[in-house]
């Protein structure tokens, strides 16, 4: 897909930010700890400052997409930094840290009750009322991860600070959105209509 995207004329990057396994060091991949949300968002957004920079680049045309952590991720991205983000399109997204599954969020954020500040602070529904730009959320209603009461909190979220935004759940379907059949394809189709009607590929002008 990413290869059909290049071929249309977008620039596709990943960007690794702190945290992420590399061999570089003990404090490198301990950073993030307790802090989920909140330092890894900022590492992107460092990066997308620098990338804004080259000549070959569109500052006005950066988008960011992924699924369940990158999902997330997309939602931080276009939240907290909506003048470095003009479209996001989040899959299967966590948007409150409060709602995620246990055995994950408490190794890497501690215990609720014990660092409370920064689990409100990391999840992207607390900046929802920042978006400016294009939102695209697509949610299995039967998500086995990511459970479909995060699609719905954002979403109420999104309309009380009257947020325009688009939404397509997946009835029955569960985190990878896979069967029935035709289900992932058209994830995907939806993803490329989305980008191709609000953040359109080509040359810098």
């Amino acid at each position: 897909w990413h290869l059909m995207l290049s071929q249309m004329g977008y620039i596709i990057m990943s960007v690794d930010n702190r945290g992420t396994p590399g061999p570089l060091g003990s404090k490198w991949r301990k950073y993030q700890y307790k802090q989920i949300g909140i330092v890894n968002s900022a590492d992107q957004a460092a990066a997308v400052r620098k990338i804004r920079e080259w000549d070959f680049v569109d500052s006005t045309r950066i988008g960011v997409w992924g699924w369940s952590g990158g999902g997330t991720m997309s939602l931080n991205c276009i939240f907290r930094y909506p003048q470095l983000y003009q479209t996001a399109m989040a899959v299967a997204a966590v948007s409150d840290e409060r709602l995620y599954d246990t055995i994950y969020q408490e190794r890497y954020m501690g215990l609720l009750n014990e660092n409370q500040d920064n689990y409100i602070k990391g999840s992207a529904v607390t900046y929802a009322n920042q978006l400016k730009g294009n939102l695209l959320l697509l949610h299995g209603t039967n998500d086995d991860n990511v459970h479909y009461q995060n699609f719905e909190v954002l979403v109420n979220e999104l309309i009380k600070h009257n947020k325009m935004f688009t939404a397509a759940p997946y009835p029955n379907r569960t985190h990878s959105i896979y069967m029935p059949p035709n289900s992932r394809r058209h994830v995907f189709e939806t993803l490329t209509w989305y980008l191709k009607n609000n953040l359109p590929p080509g040359p810098v002008e």
